[in-house]
This record gives C-alpha cells, sequence and structure tokens, in this order.
C-alpha cells in the first residue's frame, strides 16, 4: 500500500478506504487491536473515507460522524474475516477536551481485544495516550472535491 494518495473525489476517497480494509484483512497475528488514527480538518474526508473502509468490512449500516455519539460500535460480518475480526468502532474525540476522558469510554478495554479494529477521528489529540504501532491517516483539503491522504505508521 502506498503512502501517499490523492483524491478527487468522494468515490475516490471510499475507495482508499476499502484498498485500506482489504490489507486490514491480509493481518494475520497482532498483539492489540488494529488502531487507526484520523488526523485533519473538518470536512477533510476522514468520515468518507471510513466509509468505504466500513464497506469493505462487510458493514451495511451507514457510517455517519459520529461527533455527538462520540463513540459507535459495528458487527462486522464473520464471513469477511473468517472470525479473526468481530467488531469496527468508530471513535469521534472532536467534543473530548482531556485525552482521560476516552478511557471512560471503556477504551482500554476496546482496544485491548484482538477481534477490533477501531478509527479514531481527531487521534491527534491523543497520541500520548494511544498505544505505540497503531496507522496514522492524514487528511488535508486541498479543494472542493481533492484530498491528500498520508498514511504512516505511529
Amino acid at each position: 500500500m502506498k503512502s501517499k494518495y490523492i483524491t478527487n473525489s468522494t468515490s475516490q476517497t471510499k475507495k482508499i478506504g476499502r484498498i485500506l480494509a482489504k490489507e486490514i484483512l491480509k493481518t494475520k497475528k497482532q498483539k492489540m487491536a488494529i488502531i487507526l488514527g484520523l488526523e485533519g480538518d473538518l470536512g477533510g474526508g476522514k468520515t468518507t473515507f471510513l466509509q468505504g473502509l466500513a464497506k469493505e468490512l462487510g458493514i451495511r449500516e451507514k457510517i455517519l460522524s459520529p461527533t455527538f455519539v462520540i463513540i459507535r460500535r459495528f458487527k462486522i460480518p464473520s464471513y469477511r474475516t473468517a472470525g479473526q475480526f468481530k467488531n469496527f468502532y468508530h471513535i469521534d474525540c472532536y467534543r473530548i477536551s482531556r485525552p482521560k476522558e476516552i478511557f471512560n469510554l471503556g477504551f482500554k478495554k476496546i482496544t485491548s481485544q484482538l477481534q477490533n479494529i477501531i478509527a479514531i477521528e481527531w487521534a491527534d489529540r491523543f497520541y500520548k495516550i494511544l498505544p505505540k504501532n497503531i496507522l496514522i491517516l492524514k487528511f488535508k483539503f486541498i479543494s472542493k472535491n481533492k484530498r491528500e491522504i498520508k498514511i504512516q505508521q505511529k
């Protein structure tokens, strides 16, 4: 998988999400949950990207920005992952003011379970408390339809 993408439409942004999901589904043994830290401005394409990722995981529910709910859990159909991954958590930390507040949501338990895939929007606010070896996705708004997505290991 490349480390930098330029997309020119929402469908292309979703496609990058699907590509990453395929890579995640190939993961064999890991020591913790798969964690994706997403950062970027409002309208940068984070939720659009996650819609593509979730679709590839077999999730049929609509993926919306959980800004007011903060955390949403979706079941991953076992036929997509041979039972390796069971849950997709979408966490939006936009409204969390202190990093330690995330622990009140059961964050430690969620990240310790190997069968979870976790996407955290606004993760850059919480790097001090996030585990090591997570994927960081940086979204940059270039123009109305154009986005830059950089993927790196933390």
